[in-house]
């Protein structure tokens, strides 16, 4: 089992092993690189971006995933994301969505059970980081259960520590073509980094199915303030396909939260991508509300709506 739970399943010091990466220490390491800001760049097309937003069925992990998947429903969403394991009725831990080792037959058969209900699935989680050991093997399965569902992009994301970076860029290599032939992007999200070193990495790479996730709040939350997801975003937005919507605040609480209810401008975050002419996927990852925790399924729907509306409300500013 490669399972990997984000924060808003499951509590670990994630700090611990982060003292080494400020943006400064960052930038030390493996140097600046130049870059076009691509909010100057794409606001002379004046396409509007086809923001796509999701909610990911994470916030319902301690229900059956079918509760998720009706409770985004009745929340107005026409979008989902796979991830990453429910409480099913009977069973003692989670389980996961999609099994690494499942054949592709049941991720499609998944996508259909999501589009009779009138969802269409944009993303599921890798469940791996690209430097484990099975990372080639297990990546590769998830591109082949991303096709059979008709899923466009498969998120990954893990530790780039020290030799992690040369590792991870040989192996996007081999599987950038993969990708390619199942008609599948990988997406590469924050983890202890910044969008600046992932940027870096997916330039290096250099293969279009290899692109950029921005996750904002893990950002803020990782380096604890110290950089600024607004700056942050510019390093790499030319890359970014999609975003894992998270938003944070550390007052009251050092919490990660839901779009809207922490201290991220995502007017001027979303901006940077605003106008590329792409189909983007916006797929809200967190949507808790600071120091509450629900206790009913139905409050989380309630939570996956506002969500919803408010960055509908962003959009239209943007576009408006």
């Amino acid at each position: 089992m490669f399972e990997l739970q984000d924060r808003c399943v499951t509590q670990i010091s994630r700090r611990s092993w982060l003292q080494w990466g400020t943006a400064g220490v960052l930038g030390a390491a493996f140097g600046r690189v130049s870059v076009t800001h691509a909010a100057d760049d794409q606001a002379a097309s004046k396409t509007p971006t086809k923001f796509q937003i999701a909610c990911m069925t994470l916030p319902y992990n301690q229900y059956p995933l079918e509760r998720a998947l009706t409770g985004l429903k009745s929340a107005g969403y026409k979008h989902v994301a796979w991830g990453t394991t429910h409480k099913e009725d009977g069973e003692s831990k989670g389980v996961p969505v999609m099994p690494a080792e499942a054949p592709p037959q049941k991720a499609k058969e998944l996508g259909a059970r999501c589009r009779d209900l009138g969802l269409e699935p944009l993303m599921m989680f890798s469940g791996i980081y690209p430097e484990h050991p099975k990372g080639i093997e297990v990546l590769t399965a998830r591109i082949l259960q991303a096709e059979a569902a008709g899923i466009p992009q498969v998120l990954t994301f893990g530790h780039t520590q020290g030799p992690n970076r040369k590792v991870w860029v040989e192996r996007f290599k081999q599987l950038g073509p993969i990708a390619r032939d199942h008609g599948v992007l990988i997406v590469v999200k924050q983890h202890g980094e910044t969008g600046e070193l992932t940027g870096e990495i997916v330039r290096e790479v250099a293969d279009a199915n290899i692109q950029v996730n921005y996750d904002a709040g893990n950002v803020m939350d990782y380096t604890r303030g110290k950089v600024n997801p607004l700056d942050d975003i510019k390093t790499c937005a030319e890359s970014i396909r999609s975003f894992c919507i998270k938003d944070h605040r550390m007052f009251p609480v050092d919490q990660d939260c839901g779009p809207g209810l922490g201290e991220i401008d995502h007017y001027r975050l979303l901006h940077n991508v605003a106008f590329t002419g792409r189909a983007m996927p916006l797929c809200c990852e967190n949507i808790s509300a600071p120091k509450l925790r629900p206790t009913r399924p139905e409050e989380i729907d309630g939570l996956a709506r506002r969500a919803r509306e408010f960055l509908e409300t962003v959009i239209q500013g943007l576009h408006g």
